[in-house]
């Protein structure tokens, strides 16, 4: 799609050179430069470009002042101006939330008392250029023309540092705005307390997407305060302390006859000011330096777990990026007293575990959890027993959980598969019994259409909005469920969420081979047109249409094989969703159907493994071919380098593991579907002093099949790998080249496992 021929030639260039001849160590460069938080920051990518450490509390990042559904994470590459750098983000959602506490500095005269209706309103917003703008892991910088005020932004996990190189002559001032931010969200109280002359606290809680979202913060100036002013929506306020609903704070300290440097550091807490003064102790003193050398170290750490050997830069970019923007949600929640604020409005303590959340999990279910299963493992259990927590506090597992507040976005109840996935790869950090009650709470509910697909075996499209969507990803959940059920012995259990897992058969229309709405009197729903999508109202499918969503049965590819009428029936109808035109018809289109190849759409989450369904059908080459044009043409080094919403790191996930050659088709297996690897090289870290290899013989843009395999010398002829064997560490080795091989994994007995052929 995008840039092909630039990549094309690059790609060239790179297979000129390979890999070491031997395992010998090698050196290697800073991956850090091969990270450009921009990347994502155009088109409907809705990341954002600020400093953060992997997984931080605090993502301290520059707020264009838009509310528009690109700028969902405060920030858009189109855009020109600043408002302030607030220290909260979401990275990559379809939905504008946070961008809380936020700072602006200014050598403008401000009215505090003004209305701000848009952003033109802002007496101290400045306009910026991208050639004055600067970005890295843990660092972000940028000059304010209207102000000449160079911003630089750093952090640590609870807290952000900012320095404002103001000129000299020239008022400088600090805005602290707790009461404008962008879409849904909107302030219902807030504090300001002025404690001393360099230390300010208070506390801002806000609803929108989150209906109850808080956030403490204590902030110390590296000058003492000579003059301040508090105001609250129109009105002045007096005294040193405050509490109101829209409440501001302009912090003069007055004109420097030399350029001169003000610090700033906040610490955050979504439980307690104590929280947040703690939160300060991360940061001693206001060397700047130091404290962005220690962010890039902790980034350093992360992103060296992969290693890459390739002479291509521009691959290289977009992979670092993308295990960068992986390591960015979930975030961690509990603050230093280990307290953060529960689902049920109390504060609640983290006891010998690390609370996170912001669990996009109708996303990072498919390939961002089962990454972290083998590139974070000491994070895994934490991350299950903060579900866990949700559950004990909301008395169900997470959907959509962001900042103490379930969102119940998007369908399914996707965290099963992850605490599932987890089990089975052998972690025990967490109570099995109470996870399984969980699940099953979770799938025995009687709302979100669950209700129905207990009364009638699926759920019928009259009823439910979305109905196919939730049938067919239920199915999928349940035979999660079933496989826990089963190992624990709960054998009742387990034949009745097999039973359960069998629902997407009940919506197949063997006439048009698509999933379709059924009515409750078992007829479908009419009229019938593949391509008609119609964003959340009076729709079968979340996000898409018949063409992107009847693919989802991971757990039972070989079903849906059978029910298509065989493999050739199937990899026919495959070849038609990629050849198929693009066209999306009705009136309300989802705008997150992006990515288009055909009627495949890369860039929303429920066509990520179809490219990766071929090889259950005896074609595998057909995968190695998509997957590879899907890697070159839907993402790229530039800003518009992802062609969809980033969505917490799952459309990073997706290209991590395809450029590394394989894709978890059903994320709680355990099993990677092989495709095309990418790279020469490249060696992953699994922990416990183990690495693990891939590579790739003769790859280029032309040699993108793969011609034979080795498994730690041994011949590979099945179509894909296992998840212990990655982590037992080896080598995994390709023999690429120009024309399929079609002998290669294409026998039934070669082809991955699926629940009809157990």
């Amino acid at each position: 799609m995008r840039k092909d021929l630039h990549y094309i030639l690059l790609f060239m260039l790179a297979a000129c050179s390979g890999p070491p001849e031997d395992d010998s160590p090698v050196s290697f460069p800073d991956p850090l430069q091969y990270v450009d938080p921009f990347i994502g920051t155009a088109a409907h990518g809705h990341t954002f470009p600020g400093a953060t450490v992997p997984f931080g509390m605090v993502q301290l990042s520059p707020d264009n002042g838009i509310s528009a559904w690109d700028w969902c994470s405060g920030y858009h590459y189109s855009d020109s101006i600043i408002v302030g750098f607030s220290h909260l983000h979401l990275s990559g959602t379809g939905i504008g939330d946070l961008t809380d506490i936020r700072l602006m500095p200014t050598s403008a005269e401000v009215d505090l008392t003004k209305k701000v209706t848009d952003r033109a309103d802002y007496d101290f917003s400045s306009r910026y250029s991208h050639d004055q703008e600067r970005a890295s892991p843990g660092y972000y910088y940028v000059k304010l023309l209207d102000h000449d005020i160079d911003v630089s932004l750093t952090a640590t996990t609870y807290a952000g540092l900012q320095r404002y190189d103001f000129p000299k002559d020239q008022r400088r001032s600090v805005v602290l705005d707790l009461a404008d931010t962008i879409n849904w969200d909107r302030p219902v109280k807030s504090k300001i307390a002025v404690v001393n002359d360099t230390l300010v606290t208070g506390y801002r809680y806000s609803t929108g997407w989150a209906k109850d979202q808080r956030v403490y913060f204590a902030m110390v100036f590296s000058k003492p305060i000579p003059k301040y002013t508090l105001a609250d929506g129109s009105a002045l306020m007096e005294g040193s302390q405050q509490e109101g609903a829209k409440l501001k704070a302009l912090f003069d300290f007055g004109a420097s006859d030399q350029r001169s440097a003000l610090f700033v550091k906040t610490g955050i807490s979504s439980a307690s000011i104590d929280g947040a003064l703690k939160s300060l102790n991360e940061i001693n003193g206001w060397d700047f330096e130091e404290i962005k050398q220690r962010a890039e170290a902790a980034w350093r750490n992360e992103l060296g777990k992969v290693t890459i050997f390739s002479d291509n830069v521009t691959l290289k970019r977009t992979f670092y990026t993308a295990l960068y923007h992986t390591n960015l949600a979930p975030v961690i929640f509990s603050d230093l007293n280990q307290e953060y604020k529960g689902v049920d409005g109390q504060v609640h303590q983290a006891n010998g575990y690390t609370r996170y959340d912001i669990f996009s999990l109708w996303d990072t279910f498919r390939a961002a959890h089962p990454l972290f299963t083998l590139l974070q493992p000491g994070k895994v259990d934490d991350m299950v027993n903060s579900m866990l927590a949700h559950y004990r506090e909301y008395g169900l597992l997470p959907v959509w959980s962001l900042l103490g507040n379930e969102t119940n976005t998007m369908t399914g109840y996707h965290a099963i598969p992850v605490i599932a996935d987890a089990y089975f790869k052998g972690f025990r950090g967490f109570d099995v019994n109470e996870a399984y009650a969980a699940m099953k709470s979770s799938a025995m509910q009687d709302i979100r259409g669950v209700q129905y697909l207990k009364q009638y075996g699926y759920i019928p499209s009259e009823l439910e909005v979305e109905s196919v969507t939730k049938t067919l990803e239920y199915a999928y959940d349940d035979w999660c469920i079933a496989q826990v059920a089963k190992a624990l012995g709960k054998d009742e259990d387990y034949q009745y969420f097999m039973d359960r897992a069998h629902s997407y058969q009940k919506l197949f229309d063997p006439q048009t081979k698509f999933m379709r709405g059924k009515l409750v009197d078992g007829s479908w729903r009419e009229p019938f047109d593949p391509k008609h999508s119609s964003h959340r109202v009076h729709t079968d499918y979340t996000e898409g249409n018949a063409w992107q969503h009847s693919w989802f049965v991971p757990h039972d590819v070989q079903g849906l094989i059978e029910l298509m009428g065989g493999n050739e029936p199937f990899i026919q109808k495959l070849d038609e969703l990629f050849t198929e035109d693009s066209k999306i018809t009705g009136e309300n289109i989802s705008v997150d159907i992006s990515g288009l190849i055909g009627q495949y759409a890369h860039g929303n989450e429920p066509s990520h493994h179809i490219a990766y369904l071929y090889s259950y059908a005896g074609a595998p080459w057909k995968t190695q071919q998509r997957a590879r044009e899907i890697m070159l043409t839907q993402y790229n080094d530039q800003p518009d380098g992802l062609c969809g919403n980033e969505d917490c790191g799952q459309m990073s996930a997706w290209y991590i593991f395809s450029a590394l050659g394989f894709y978890p088709v059903n994320p709680a297996e355990g099993i990677y579907v092989i495709g095309s690897p990418i790279f020469e090289k490249s060696v992953l870290d699994v922990g416990k002093g183990k690495t693990f290899a891939v590579e790739a013989h003769d790859v280029s843009v032309d040699n993108k099949y793969v011609q034979s395999a080795e498994l730690n010398g041994v011949p590979l002829e099945r179509g894909y790998i296992k998840h212990a064997e990655i982590m037992e560490g080896g080598k995994l080795v390709f023999t690429m080249g120009a024309t399929p091989n079609q002998q290669w994994a294409s026998a039934a007995s070669q082809a991955p496992p699926s629940m009809s052929n157990e």
